[in-house]
């Protein structure tokens, strides 16, 4: 495994026993948002792409056959103890987004909420949800990217590498060019996203 992808795995196995608590005061702005998204989920099969510690687990759709992966294997320790105590049915497996190992065109919805972040190469990994969602399907994206705004912009860029060394986040990414350089037929973002925070939907 290449040293950066080893970096970036060691900080969120190191954070995951804290992950809740570090996040858990900008939480209460976000959840209005993450449900606008988990309400575009169609289709009996689901794939959630970094699942964490299991933040998700209260807007999964009723009848649906729910999988969480993650790369960070304390991350997934404590999602599956947190499926036990709040009673979930999702299948949880340590796994990388860039090389998932499911055929091609397996899920009706692929999600990820702030994820592409961290992915060391972020584009080969919206390929893979490309590659294992179902013509027609979709993925939905809940992402922080670099502001639009020139100034804010030149801070986020002098931020990153500090953010980065503490939680392995890069704040400047550009996730929805990066989606619509994947293949998909349609590529929107929802009127309920800001200058930094995108609510992404691309079809299959």
């Amino acid at each position: 495994m290449p040293a950066k992808t080893e970096k970036t795995k060691a900080r969120y196995n190191r954070i995951a026993p804290i992950y809740d608590g570090l996040t858990g005061l900008i939480e209460g702005a976000l959840k209005e948002r993450r449900k606008i998204l988990w309400d575009k989920v169609q289709g009996k099969h689901v794939l959630e792409v970094g699942v964490g510690t299991g933040k998700n687990f209260a807007y999964y759709p009723p009848n649906t056959q729910m999988t969480g992966i993650d790369f960070s294997e304390e991350m997934i320790k404590r999602a599956k103890t947190k499926r036990q105590n709040q009673g979930v049915e999702v299948e949880l497996v340590c796994m990388d987004v860039r090389t998932l190992c499911y055929a091609d065109n397996s899920f009706d919805t692929v999600i990820a909420t702030f994820v592409f972040c961290s992915v060391p190469q972020p584009v080969k990994g919206l390929q893979e949800l490309y590659r294992v969602c179902k013509p027609g399907g979709r993925v939905l994206l809940f992402e922080h990217v670099l502001s639009a705004n020139p100034m804010k912009a030149k801070m986020m860029k002098w931020l990153d590498p500090l953010i980065v060394f503490l939680v392995g986040a890069s704040i400047i990414r550009e996730t929805v060019k990066n989606v619509q350089s994947c293949g998909f037929t349609q590529v929107t973002v929802d009127s309920a996203s800001s200058d930094m925070v995108k609510l992404i939907q691309a079809i299959k």
